[in-house]
């Protein structure tokens, strides 16, 4: 067969002259069949250990207000805007996290306390590749849970956007053999550069040119360049009176809200979230936190609206590499600590409850005098959404040394 490989940029698509005949590759991408009411798992990362204590507050406990006598969230109270929105009676979210209240009391948003990791290092970015690999501890592992996830439930001509990272680069969670791509915005997605003939073909000449643009993998990179490109996910504007904050947080969810609903796929998204490293004014109900916080609720809130009837299929798990410190210290923030705290949020989820035993915040309670002790291993709520959720059985592979029955799952999931 003689193919022309000139190539040009038009419209943020890809045009190809002079093809005889449809290329294997695009072939495949024609085959891979989204399919829109398949479960999707959306994890967000919040990266730079997020105050757990003032997310949702223990105001049942009064060694909260002792310790932390600036930045405390005050007890809920009526028509109050800076108190905790009540939860249960001892557990109350930030007033920034408002927005969230009612799906907690609506049983669509569950919450995981005194959650973590039971390696002990405050380093953020080992801590940061333990979360993201699932092997606490283990520094030598090269690929990721979510990409461990992928592999174990193998189908044929599934779609290249079955696993996406929100962002220009790959995370460690998504690396691995199951193809993944990173996808920056879907907005301005476009083919970057007119590039010349080069020997190899198409599937040789995308793998160099273009992978700056989707972080796949050549073949997966093209695929994916076509199925966007006829999908147009930037054309499905927020639906149910649904409104994203305008920051990066609330964007990148619409955008992720765009890729379920032009159905091209996806079924694990990963969305990266910065700057919760408060050491330095932190604030309780206003300041650094309580901002970050407002978008997160507001998005997340945006995000169940939007989607609807199509949250039955959909669960989003937060997480956070480790929490900070019980007590504030000098400079009115916090520093590296040790137990956080997760949501689980979506349809099938049991929510309204606080689940998590809960450590206290005494001084003889708290992880070597200072931290929230974890009582829950992140990895025990994330083998339910996998295992229960997803179907995905083969745990010891997904979380390699992580000896885990189903009995002692949570029961977050219904």
């Amino acid at each position: 067969m003689k193919v022309s490989r000139r190539v040009f940029v038009k419209s943020g698509g890809v045009a190809m002259i002079g093809m005889s005949t449809i290329p294997a590759f695009l072939q495949r991408a024609v085959a891979a069949t989204p399919m829109p009411n398949k479960k999707k798992l959306i994890v967000l990362f919040q990266r730079g250990a997020a105050d757990g204590l003032n997310i949702v507050v223990p105001f049942g406990e009064g060694n909260y207000y002792r310790i932390r006598p600036t930045i405390a969230i005050p007890q809920p109270r009526q028509g109050v805007e800076s108190a905790a929105v009540d939860l249960d009676g001892f557990f109350g979210l930030h007033p920034s996290l408002a927005p969230l209240g009612p799906l907690f009391h609506n049983g669509q948003l569950a919450i995981v306390h005194a959650a973590g990791s039971p390696d002990t290092t405050r380093s953020h970015f080992d801590a940061q590749d333990f979360m993201e690999s699932g092997t606490p501890g283990v520094k030598s592992t090269d690929d990721g849970w979510l990409n461990r996830t992928v592999q174990s439930a193998h189908e044929e001509n599934t779609s290249p956007f079955r696993a996406v990272a929100m962002g220009p680069n790959l995370p460690l969670t998504l690396r691995g053999p199951a193809p993944a791509i990173a996808l920056a915005d879907v907005k301005q997605f476009r083919v970057l550069s007119e590039s010349k003939a080069i020997q190899g073909g198409f599937e040789a000449l995308y793998a160099q040119t273009v992978d700056r643009v989707l972080r796949g993998t050549g073949t997966e990179t093209f695929e994916a360049i076509d199925m966007l490109r006829k999908a147009d996910p930037a054309r499905f504007q927020p639906e149910n009176g649904a409104e994203y904050p305008k920051g990066r947080v609330g964007q990148t969810l619409q955008q992720v809200s765009q890729l379920i609903k032009s159905d091209i796929g996806m079924e694990v998204s990963f969305v990266d979230t910065g700057g919760w490293d408060n050491h330095v004014n932190e604030g309780g109900a206003q300041g650094q936190l309580a901002n970050l916080l407002r978008e997160l609720g507001q998005g997340l809130a945006a995000l169940q609206q939007d989607l609807g009837d199509r949250m039955e299929d959909i669960v989003v798990v937060t997480m956070s590499e480790f929490g900070r410190t019980a007590h504030e210290n000098g400079n009115h923030g916090t520093d590296h600590g040790h137990a956080n705290v997760m949501f689980v949020l979506g349809g099938p989820v049991k929510g309204g409850r606080v689940y998590g035993r809960w450590p206290g915040l005494d001084q003889s309670q708290l992880y070597e005098g200072r931290d929230l002790a974890v009582t829950t291993d992140f990895r025990l709520v994330l083998s339910e959404v996998v295992s229960r959720y997803l179907g995905n059985k083969d745990l010891k592979r997904v979380f390699p040394g992580f000896e885990i029955q189903s009995g002692q799952f949570l029961k977050l999931l219904g």
